[in-house]
């Protein structure tokens, strides 16, 4: 089973920007779909954004137009770029990979976005 390690995260300023990326243990190539979830203190695990094996993507309506999901095959990675943080950006991201015959998660990266 492919394992998965997040990175890039940290504290930011409101209207800065981080890239996160997951970098898995094998390929992940068979991965049907690739997404980054977040969770807030006292919230729930939100999905974030999707991205599947042929590279369409989807994202929440919260940071539409603000984050880009991307993976890279090549390099058994996935990223995403997030411009225009927000204060409520604020939460643990997690990435997530869904294979055929299991899912897996990362541990998480903190995100803090404060002045």
């Amino acid at each position: 089973q492919v394992q998965l390690v997040e990175s890039g995260g940290g504290l930011v300023q409101p209207g800065g920007s981080l890239r996160l990326s997951c970098a898995a243990s094998g390929s992940i190539f068979s991965f049907v779909a690739m997404r980054w979830y977040r969770q807030a203190p006292g919230k729930q695990r939100e999905l974030v954004a999707t991205i599947t094996r042929g590279s369409a993507s989807n994202y929440a309506d919260s940071v539409k137009g603000r984050f880009t999901i991307s993976r890279d095959n090549a390099v058994n990675s996935l990223y995403l770029q997030m411009n225009g943080l927000k204060p409520e950006d604020t939460a643990v991201y997690y990435c997530n990979g869904e294979d055929p015959h299991y899912v897996t998660w990362g541990q998480g990266t903190q995100v803090t976005v404060s002045s």
